[in-house]
């Protein structure tokens, strides 16, 4: 195997404004003291960055525009040593916009404009690149919708990302039942346990984690649904942007060690609370040396 890990989309910019208050007021215009900045990283690419800060082999796949934006994610990528395969996307690379409150909450405005129902990614670049690596995680994203018929036929075990999913819409559906690993918020969730065994029953997932923010995660796995506590952040919350890859990716590299799912959820634990201390400028991820050491200074 080349890679331990193919993340499959998810890959654009963000341009960042702090706001002084969420929701935001109107009002003809706002001065931004902190600056707005644009930078590269969306969920594919957090989830690359923090795989690779931990020392797993990462592969990103994903459509990318001969544009300033994906010139951003390209750098971003050389930066850090992770592999990235770009399929040109000739409407651009996708972006958007994040405010972000004083308390670290977001909200995201995504210009839908580059994408079309059209997209895909090759099925012979996704079967070759899936076949060389030990995991796969697929972003939502619709060209991914369409590559998992490929992914499965390959046989190497998926993980995706569901994000704030409220159980019912159809969308989520066909990677909540693809995948052996799904992860969630539980933020739009009236029932998490529920969907969790929902997920469960009727896809192939052995292990469904729900996210919970300040109330740590749910964890379901061999039947067991049991809580996982929220770790402390080591520094003051900024920014809640990226916990919840930072968390997939901390999981998926105790997952690939061998550590049981009780072990892996308590690295996501970890890597989700510095997440929430690093400002949505910049796309910094915990090394493995630090989550260890944090991780080991927990109760088990």
């Amino acid at each position: 195997m080349n890679t331990d890990v193919l993340v499959l989309g998810g890959a654009g910019v963000d341009t960042i404004v702090y706001v002084p208050e969420m929701p935001l007021p109107y009002a003809d215009s706002y001065m931004i003291d902190s600056g707005i900045r644009t930078r590269a990283g969306q969920t594919g690419d957090f989830v690359a960055l923090g795989l690779g800060a931990l020392g797993l082999r990462t592969h990103h796949l994903d459509l990318l525009g001969d544009d300033p934006e994906g010139d951003l994610v390209r750098a971003l990528h050389h930066a850090k040593g992770i592999a990235l395969t770009a399929i040109p996307q000739p409407a651009g690379t996708k972006r958007a916009v994040n405010l972000v409150g004083p308390d670290g909450r977001r909200l995201s405005l995504y210009d839908t404009s580059r994408s079309h129902a059209g997209d895909r990614l090759p099925e012979a670049t996704v079967r070759a690149l899936a076949r060389s690596s030990r995991h796969v995680h697929v972003s939502i994203t619709h060209p991914c919708a369409h590559a998992l018929p490929v992914l499965r036929e390959t046989g190497v075990p998926l993980s995706t990302d569901l994000h704030d999913w409220d159980g019912e819409n159809p969308y989520h559906e066909p990677f909540a039942l693809a995948a052996d690993i799904v992860f969630l918020s539980a933020a739009a969730l009236t029932d998490p346990e529920r969907t969790m065994r929902r997920i469960v029953e009727h896809g192939r997932a052995h292990t469904v984690v729900a996210t919970a923010g300040a109330d740590g995660a749910y964890l379901l796995t061999d039947g067991d649904l049991t809580r996982v506590p929220a770790v402390p952040p080591p520094a003051p919350v900024v920014d809640s942007n990226g916990a919840g890859d930072a968390f997939a990716a901390a999981f998926l590299f105790g997952h690939l060690g061998g550590a049981p799912p009780r072990r892996c959820a308590l690295y996501g634990a970890v890597a989700g609370a510095h997440a929430c201390t690093v400002p949505s400028t910049e796309a910094e991820a915990i090394g493995r040396a630090e989550l260890l050491e944090r991780a080991a200074a927990l109760p088990h």
